[in-house]
């Protein structure tokens, strides 16, 4: 009986770069494929490129690092309907699990052990009609929601989503500037005017390292 394969970009060992975990030693699992094309997209390399690798053999590598942290990511990871087993396996496995999704793909997919960090798409991003707002009905406390903004029509959009969705409620939320066109301080003078209770996010690997470094 064959073994369920994904096809997976590329992992590595790093610190998380982004929401609850930043800081923190992780191992990502970056899938190949996504059907999104977000204007700001800085993983455009995991649309194609990928080779086949079953389940027992990702976590056997992912075994390797002797960290207990892990995210799934992409490209977009629910694409490919085996990702339900190795989020299932990492979990049963011992490990804490993150998975990243545009939030357009059904997440009652998943093993709800695991934690989601649902992408929002703002109209910045080219995408926002994408986006599954049914999606949110199945966070709690242990998902993350993040905005990435490209300007101020973007900050506002996500401000009436927060506002409509009682998102703040539900889980933490995220906002976080599109690296090299919003500046951080800029983000940070808007939510401190408005009283936002989001987080102001950067992108921390992209501090810590060459912001087109891959493997970080």
């Amino acid at each position: 009986m064959s073994q369920p394969t994904l096809t997976v970009n590329e992992i590595f060992y790093s610190i998380q770069g982004e929401a609850s975990h930043a800081g923190l030693p992780c191992i990502f699992v970056r899938l190949t494929a996504c059907d999104l094309r977000c204007r700001w997209c800085d993983t455009e390399y995991a649309f194609h490129q990928g080779s086949p690798m079953t389940v027992s053999d990702i976590v056997t590598r992912v075994r390797k690092f002797g960290c207990l942290l892990v995210e799934v990511t992409g490209g977009e990871p629910l694409l490919q309907p085996q990702v339900t087993v190795l989020v299932q396996t990492l979990l049963d496995d011992g490990f804490d699990v993150l998975v990243e999704t545009g939030g357009h793909r059904d997440v009652t997919v998943l093993d709800r052990r695991a934690r989601i960090v649902m992408d929002l798409k703002c109209p910045g991003s080219g995408e926002s009609d994408r986006n599954r707002w049914e999606n949110l009905r199945h966070l709690d406390s242990r998902d993350m929601v993040k905005f990435v903004l490209a300007h101020h029509e973007d900050y506002l959009w996500a401000c009436d989503v927060l506002r409509e969705h009682q998102l703040v409620q539900r889980c933490p939320v995220f906002f976080s500037p599109v690296y090299g066109e919003l500046e951080p301080a800029e983000l940070a003078g808007w939510m401190l005017e408005d009283g936002v209770a989001a987080r102001l996010q950067v992108q921390l690997h992209k501090v810590l390292w060459d912001a087109d470094r891959r493997g970080v």
